[in-house]
């Protein structure tokens, strides 16, 4: 018996559902499964999902965008919107998404824009994706080599997400989507961080051979996808527009990791690479201004080295330290003008900003800043 989990969201007003099943959705249940007519609809995906979109939804419009990073750009955007157009969709059209955060993200904001808003489904197809990209609403594309740029607040009418999809990732994106659900869990309590480094070894060893094994590690797998994608959708419901503090916490990892990612080039790195360094990172700053417990940063930093996530500072993929301050400097995140960082504190973690943290002020402050990042601080 197939387990599905649904659970409903509203995020500003606007009702999102999840759905967490075993086995791949039937196309009926992505298209509403009679709670909406939709006229016409047409299904995003790109060259590594193309053919389970076409499983799915047999009859729908396909426009397929080229994969990776690199394709995160506004003309991938105006494909999208120019299928659209030519699939016969009005206002009361569906986008489909089918993929990765890169899928999740452009499909996004492509059916944010068109028509001025039409309905939108998700259908996350990478761990990354499930536990981060397809849920709470946030889109968007790169521009000029800064990720994540341009983009809107749209959450999906639905996100449907089934693991079985999981097989077929190569290790480099699982371990890409496992630094976003270790990352959820270091916010979470009540053992949430111990339970998702107790399916670690999935992200580097695949799912094991034995079905009896395979039924109970998949399971576990479910659950803690299940958990992830909760907690997030939880902590979007309470600051859907990121206006206060706690929708910030989510991007524990980002401000150095997006930083990292520009310097690198984007598409250079995977984004859950970028942001296990950005852990790793946070953790250190949180030591040196005294906020975070080195028990605390100790744990985190080791569960990371046992997975092989590069840790060490300076990144080896580091090309321009200039690039990286400046990146750093102009993350979209800041406020007042002024970069914020969340370091993880005893439980959870805490936002932080440049401007208002003793050390972190001024030029002892972008000394300190570098430091972290090339690893010559102390």
């Amino acid at each position: 018996m197939q387990i599905t989990i649904t659970k409903n969201f509203s995020f500003g007003g606007l009702p999102s559902k999840v759905v967490i099943s075993e086995g791949l959705p039937e196309g009926m249940d992505i298209l509403g499964a009679g709670e909406r007519d939709f006229p016409a609809f047409l299904a995003v995906c790109d060259r590594n999902t193309e053919s389970i979109a076409a499983a799915m939804l047999p009859d729908a419009a396909l426009c397929v965008l080229d994969a990776g990073e690199e394709a995160k750009t506004w003309a991938s955007v105006e494909r999208v919107l120019c299928a659209a157009r030519a699939a016969g969709l009005g206002r009361d059209g569906l986008f489909v998404g089918v993929g990765g955060g890169v899928v999740c993200d452009l499909t996004a904001f492509a059916a944010s824009v068109y028509m001025r808003g039409a309905a939108l489904h998700l259908v996350p197809t990478t761990l990354l994706a499930m536990v981060d990209a397809a849920l709470g609403g946030k889109t968007g594309f790169d521009l000029e080599g800064v990720k994540n740029a341009v983009g809107t607040f749209y959450p999906a009418d639905g996100v449907f997400i089934c693991p079985d999809t999981l097989d077929r990732l190569p290790l480099r994106e699982w371990k890409s989507g496992y630094a976003e659900l270790l990352k959820t869990s270091i916010l979470g309590e009540n053992g949430f961080f111990a339970r998702a480094g107790a399916i670690g070894d999935i992200a580097l060893d695949g799912l094991p051979e034995s079905a009896p094994q395979r039924g109970a590690r998949r399971t576990a797998l479910l659950a803690c996808i299940a958990e992830a994608a909760f907690f997030k959708c939880g902590v979007v419901e309470e600051d859907p527009r990121e206006r206060g503090e706690r929708r910030a916490l989510l991007n524990l990892g980002h401000t150095f990791g997006h930083a990292l990612e520009s310097a690198a080039g984007l598409g250079t790195l995977s984004h859950g690479e970028a942001v296990a360094w950005g852990i790793a990172r946070a953790c250190e700053l949180g030591c040196a201004l005294g906020l975070t417990p080195a028990p605390r940063a100790e744990a985190i930093i080791s569960i990371l080295n046992t997975y092989g996530y590069e840790t060490r500072a300076p990144h080896p993929l580091m090309r321009d330290e200039g690039a990286f301050m400046r990146a750093l400097a102009a993350d979209k995140k800041r406020k007042g003008g002024a970069p914020r960082f969340v370091i993880p504190v005893e439980k959870g973690a805490l936002l932080i900003s440049q401007e208002k943290t003793p050390g972190l002020r001024g030029g002892e402050g972008e000394a300190l800043l570098r430091g972290i990042a090339m690893n010559d601080y102390r």
